[in-house]
């Protein structure tokens, strides 16, 4: 199931204190970015981290679920309701962020 406009748009606003937070559509689901750098997914109406030692610290016990078949598993952030939470959150997370890669030019 596709993540409805009406869930990115709760998200966005959620991280709305954040300064540089973008995002893209992918086949009906959302890659967030943090300063051009992926910082999360929103997948089938769940915000999906990459598992990283502040993630895991910051969520413990927090379920470990891929974002699509065959994608690596990622950590469901359940208490997308706390914006405080969500920004100390992508805020520790930022060093860990990796930039997407560039794609190579076509011939």
């Amino acid at each position: 199931m596709a993540t409805s406009k009406e869930y990115i748009d709760f998200i966005l606003d959620q991280l709305s204190s954040l300064e540089g937070i973008t995002f893209r559509k992918m086949m009906g689901e959302y890659i967030i970015y943090l300063n051009e750098k992926i910082a999360a997914y929103v997948c089938d109406h769940r915000l999906l981290v990459k598992i990283t030692p502040t993630a895991q610290k910051m969520l413990p016990g927090a379920p470990a679920e891929p974002p699509y078949a065959g994608a690596k598993d990622m950590i469901l952030v359940e208490n997308v309701d706390d914006r405080e939470f969500l920004a100390n959150l992508f805020t520790a997370l930022e060093p860990e962020m990796t930039l997407p890669k560039k794609k190579k030019p076509r011939k």
